[in-house]
């Protein structure tokens, strides 16, 4: 074996136990003209690049955004799948009942994509018109464990959501880091959960975890305080877990 394939092997091998990424090129989907300038503007700080790579967001693939928020993510799924992919954002009518503007981000992203595509279920009744290829969530995870939230939600979404997916499709989950074994202690007040507890639910649902991302890690974060605190708020110790529906 050559000294430059040698070298080639072991770079990859370097990547894969320490669960390094390399972006694919999504520079076309970042640089949409139609994205939000302060949208943009966080791209440095949540790494969209690095996450669509993990995700394996493809040309012609169907996404599905679950709870889009403000749609950071729904543009650049559009963008990246292109006129042959779908998105469906999904925007969870208890959030939409809570603030109505969580229904007008959606119109508002759905009136300049033509490839995106409004859900909004209840969170207890998640379904896809069709099979996905890979669906996507970032910091909402915990929400599933809110004190207004019925003790078996987080459990009834995951299989909702492993149901949803083609055999061999991904679920990726982007969250903010609580403490340590606290489980979902601070999901309610800090709005944060238990790394292990999100693995421990979505393995149960029957997917396989496939890897683990540092990519968003910050050690700075004590993870004490509520992600919206000016202290922490956009800075926070983030995970990326990335789960495989079984063949």
């Amino acid at each position: 074996m050559n000294k430059t394939l040698i070298a080639a092997v072991a770079g990859a091998l370097a990547l894969a136990m320490t669960g390094a990424v390399v972006a694919a090129d999504y520079s076309a989907a970042l640089n949409d003209a139609k994205r939000p300038a302060d949208q943009k503007a966080r791209d440095v700080a949540r790494k969209p690049a690095e996450l669509l790579a993990i995700a394996e967001v493809n040309p012609g693939d169907k996404v599905g955004d679950f709870i889009m928020g403000g749609g950071y993510f729904t543009r650049i799924f559009s963008a990246a799948v292109g006129s042959t992919g779908k998105v469906y954002a999904v925007q969870p009518k208890e959030f939409i009942d809570f603030q109505a503007s969580y229904g007008t981000n959606q119109d508002t992203v759905v009136a300049d994509y033509a490839n995106v595509v409004p859900l909004r279920p209840s969170l207890g009744a998640v379904t896809f018109p069709e099979p996905l290829d890979v669906i996507f969530t970032a910091q909402n995870y915990h929400d599933m464990h809110l004190s207004m939230a019925p003790e078996a939600l987080a459990g009834m979404v995951d299989k909702a959501l492993f149901d949803a997916l083609k055999p061999g499709g991904l679920l990726v989950i982007v969250d903010h880091y609580a403490a340590d074994g606290s489980g979902t202690r601070d999901s309610n007040s800090l709005h944060r959960i238990d790394i292990e507890t999100v693995k421990k639910e979505v393995l149960a649902a029957g997917f396989v975890l496939e890897s683990q991302s540092d990519i968003l890690r910050n050690p700075a974060d004590p993870r004490t305080a509520s992600v919206f605190d000016a202290s922490i708020r956009g800075q926070t110790d983030q995970f990326v877990l990335k789960f495989r529906k079984p063949k």
